[in-house]
């Protein structure tokens, strides 16, 4: 019977696309991006326990998703492959980020693993090397492995740091849950957008190239833009189908949340300016 150490709870934060433009597309199919990154607190659990018998076990499967499937799992093996660990987990997954609206859950929950694995198997493996890990996982990975608000260009894995402001968010979900893949193999999404020259938000147009098509295939996100923009100038974060307002002020968001939340299901999430697990080096 294996041995296992007890829980210990870390933290899978949301991200927010506060501009996203799709540059190109590469021979493989993969698209070119211009992205600005930054986390919100509002976050999903992941609960690690170290095997000593080499299993990597999801206790708490999503109903539908195979736990072989999960980001989670598929990162911790990934983690074992690449650094030739012999422990195991068992992994508890609590989620609170939606799925399927672009706010980056399991990507986040995925980078998590990696970062704390790391910690608790005693890998010691850089952060590049837990962010080349992360890509293959899936091309939002590698910036919740970054830690900081970042400028993203090639697939979202090339990261530069990007100030963002102090900032509240509030987030509305439509009701909807957006296939990223469908999004991606529309044949009406903008592919062609500019290039920045300045890799920053201030020099950077905020726009998210996915919106339309998003909003032509699902009138749910294209009522809730409309709604919110009684409010401010709301955008789509990621392939949506989330909408977020941005405010200076807690107080702003708080008003405005209460006007919004008996329509749609809505968080209010203060700006982080680096991962709750981002160590510094």
């Amino acid at each position: 019977m294996a041995l296992i150490t007890p829980f210990q709870a870390f933290p899978a934060p949301a991200k927010l696309n506060l501009t996203l433009a799709i540059t190109g597309r590469r021979a493989d199919g993969y698209h070119l991006l211009e992205s600005v990154f930054r986390f919100i607190d509002l976050m999903d659990t992941v609960e690690l326990a170290v095997r000593d018998d080499g299993d990597i076990v999801l206790d708490n499967p999503i109903p539908g998703v195979p736990a072989d499937s999960d980001l989670t799992v598929r990162a911790a093996r990934a983690l074992q492959a690449a650094s030739g660990a012999t422990l195991g987990a068992s992994i508890r997954l609590h989620k609170r980020i939606p799925m399927g609206g672009g706010l980056g859950g399991g990507s986040s929950d995925a980078a998590t693993v990696l970062l704390a694995l790391n910690q608790l198997w005693n890998t010691q493996l850089p952060r590049q090397t837990l962010q080349d890990i992360g890509v293959k996982l899936g091309a939002d990975v590698p910036v919740f492995v970054f830690g900081r608000p970042a400028f993203a260009t090639g697939i979202g894995d090339e990261l530069t740091e990007c100030a963002v402001p102090d900032a509240w968010y509030v987030v509305l979900h439509p009701g909807v849950s957006v296939p990223t893949a469908k999004i991606f193999s529309h044949q009406g999404l903008t592919r062609n957008s500019t290039p920045s020259i300045m890799r920053a938000l201030q020099t950077t147009q905020r726009k998210n190239d996915m919106q339309s098509v998003v909003c032509q295939m699902f009138p749910e996100v294209a009522q809730c833009l409309a709604k919110a923009s009684e409010y401010g100038e709301p955008l789509m974060t990621g392939s949506g189908a989330c909408v977020f307002l941005e405010f200076d002020k807690e107080a702003q968001a708080g008003a405005v949340f209460q006007s919004l939340s008996s329509s749609y299901t809505a968080f209010i999430a203060k700006g982080l300016q680096h991962h709750p697990l981002y160590d510094g080096r």
